[in-house]
């Protein structure tokens, strides 16, 4: 077969120049839309149970949602492991699904699972299945901050600076096409604005109200309720009753007990307040209380790409924020070390290929055969650039790492082949009766081509054994 391959290739010269052409092109191009990455995909398929248990501590959060939720997931389709850690009022479930399952499939058989193990979990407790994330998938920190700097009418409080984060900021990222999940911690105290409403024992004691009759008041009065329609001639109009709170005075106005002459309202056993929640963290920006955004994207997404469209969305946030709110996009920035390990790959590569080049020209003294020789090294990076495109594969330290350790292979089967091909037609000049330079080609190609094809594949079995571990 390699004989008829040479023989076709000696006889279409041309055709054979036109394709490699072609394949320098179309390859160089598709290596230029393949995703950059610091590591390969190395993700176990993995659907994450985050359920919330508030006032639980983590024994009952174990005991009560934990080992249910463990007991229905094992046995299910495709499942390999399952594991879990419990704190206080959180559970996390592990479930690692084995290799080549579809990510999608395997949320739906624990989406079903968990609905059977639902009905034996405590009141209120509902367990969620977290964003899909990857491995690498931090890839971004954010801050934001108060420039005191900057004097306005109306300066923006750190409760503020975390409202805009979760309610302007955050929304907006996330509709950043592979953008899995933003997080935000930070804010006055740590927490997110929150309406307390602090009641008084003495005053329950006092008047004989219980906390639960406060309790059902608050959430009684914060909801709307319909009518049904009123019809007009031709017209009909909807009725509503308007009872969702708008302010702190709605509030403070809640009758609590509507059998006491006059009623008792909520201002007179509680304070409402309106304020940070009780922190459980706080957040600082190069030594400044702020807020920090932790952007997290998808596996498969391209984390430069990604990461350039976050840039351009800060700048459309940036002209709507408020003039003294500065935000910090240099915080982290997973493409900054992709960068710098992508460049020393390439300057590896580039000193390699250096070297290459002024070993075959000491060896062989001949700028053609170099030459020749040289064309295998862009031949096999496009081709292999075309083969990622086909596996879906992504551009990595690894893969870069690879190519630069084998270069000097990319180029040992054509010094073999070419030098060869170079001495014998030397002789043959030197014949008395020289015969065609294509028979004379043909011949010396087929003389080696034997021991280049055994010594490429024992290359290839020495590196099986890495596609084991």
């Amino acid at each position: 077969m390699l004989d008829s391959l040479i023989r076709f290739s000696l006889s279409n010269r041309l055709l054979i120049a036109a394709l490699a052409v072609v394949l320098l092109v179309v390859g160089g191009w598709q290596i230029t839309r393949l995703p950059v990455d610091v590591f390969p995909d190395l993700n176990r398929p993995r659907v994450v149970v985050l359920t919330e248990a508030p006032g639980l501590a983590p024994e009952e959060v174990e005991r009560l949602v934990t080992i249910p939720l463990e007991t229905a997931l094992n046995g299910a389709t495709g499942i390999i492991a399952v594991r879990s850690q419990s704190g206080v009022g959180l559970s996390v479930i592990y479930v690692d699904f084995d290799w080549g399952t579809d990510m999608y499939t395997d949320r739906q058989i624990v989406t079903e699972r968990l609905e059977l193990a639902s009905r034996r979990l405590p009141e209120d407790v509902q367990p969620q299945l977290a964003p899909i994330s990857s491995l690498m998938g931090q890839i971004m920190l954010v801050g934001l901050t108060i420039d005191e700097d900057v004097e306005t009418d109306k300066p923006t409080s750190l409760l503020k600076l975390r409202e805009i984060a979760d309610w302007v900021v955050r929304r907006r990222l996330l509709t950043i096409p592979g953008v899995a999940q933003v997080f935000t911690m930070g804010g006055q105290d740590g927490g997110q604005r929150q309406v307390q409403v602090r009641v008084d024992p003495n005053e329950l004691r006092r008047t004989g109200i219980t906390l639960h009759q406060v309790e059902e008041a608050v959430a009684a009065s914060n909801e709307n309720a319909t009518g049904g329609y009123l019809v007009q001639g031709s017209q009909e109009s909807l009725v509503r009753s308007l009872g969702r709170i708008e302010s702190i005075d709605d509030l403070n106005t809640i009758v609590v007990d509507g059998q006491r002459d006059p009623p008792t309202l909520l201002k007179e056993v509680a304070t409402v307040v309106d304020g940070p929640e009780v922190p459980r963290g706080t957040a600082s920006v190069t030594a400044q209380p702020g807020v920090i955004l932790t952007i997290a994207k998808q596996p498969g997404a391209d984390t430069r790409r990604l990461t350039e469209d976050i840039l351009a969305a800060f700048e459309e946030i940036e002209q709507s924020l408020p003039d003294d709110v500065k935000v910090e996009t240099e915080l982290y920035r997973l493409d900054s070390f992709i960068n710098r390990s992508i460049d020393n790959v390439v300057e590896a590569l580039m000193h390699g290929g250096f070297l290459v080049i002024i070993v075959l020209f000491v060896f062989l003294l001949n700028f053609r055969t170099t030459f020749i020789t040289l064309t295998a090294i862009p031949l096999s990076l496009v081709i292999t650039g075309l083969v990622f495109t086909w596996f879906d594969l992504s551009i990595n330290t690894m893969t870069l790492g690879g190519l630069a350790v084998a270069i000097g292979e990319l180029v040992d089967d054509a010094i073999v082949d070419v030098e060869n091909i170079f001495r014998r037609l030397r002789e043959n000049r030197l014949s008395d009766k020289p015969r065609s330079p294509l028979r004379v080609v043909y011949a010396a190609s087929i003389e080696v081509r034997s021991s280049i094809v055994f010594a490429t594949v024992l290359v290839v079995l020495v590196f099986i054994p890495l596609f084991s571990l």
